[in-house]
């Protein structure tokens, strides 16, 4: 079966943003930022988990693309962007 460029280029977009969620802290965070901005200090005391490890997990989302940051004064509060990311944690 040969699959076209567009196809392709959907189920790898597809895989990196599963890629980027299979990891229960960081399906939490997704989970929770779909309804609520925040910064990391909030997530820290929301997860109970270090803020070295909540670092850690929102560059990985940022990486893929799944979350963005904006700087509000000293802090960074964070956003879902990702349409897929959202569609996949509305059906969990």
């Amino acid at each position: 079966m040969i699959i076209g460029k567009r196809k392709r280029k959907e189920e790898e977009e597809k895989a990196r943003v599963l890629k980027a969620l299979a990891h229960p802290a960081r399906l939490m965070m997704v989970k929770g930022l779909m309804t609520n901005e925040c910064h990391v200090d909030k997530i820290v005391k929301k997860l109970k988990l270090p803020q070295s490890t909540v670092s850690q997990h929102l560059g990985v989302l940022k990486s893929a693309g799944i979350i963005k940051g904006e700087r509000r004064g000293v802090k960074v509060c964070y956003r879902v962007v990702d349409p897929l990311a959202q569609k996949l944690l509305e059906l969990l």
